[in-house]
């Protein structure tokens, strides 16, 4: 199966409570990771982060899977079709 580029949008509720367990799964997946911004918005005690990644569909499905189990977390993905 071969590698594409793509991104996964990340938005965590109560960031204080949840960002570390969303930290922790990134790291799992760090390898597929191409570039990673992160905007809290104290306010409203939610983050958002936007990743783009190089990956398989297994790969993001499993990261986007991952993450989604986590409560207070939503997750969205899109992967290039040829590239």
């Amino acid at each position: 199966m071969s590698k594409r580029l793509g991104f996964v949008g990340i938005l965590i509720e109560d960031r204080e409570k949840n960002a570390p367990v969303v930290n922790k799964v990134l790291s799992e997946f760090g390898g597929i990771i191409v570039a990673r911004t992160g905007v809290p918005y104290r306010e409203k005690h939610v983050s958002v982060i936007t990743l783009i990644v190089d990956a398989t569909t297994d790969e993001v499905g499993a990261l986007t899977g991952k993450l989604g189990a986590i409560p207070g977390v939503a997750v969205k993905s899109a992967l290039a079709k040829t590239c």
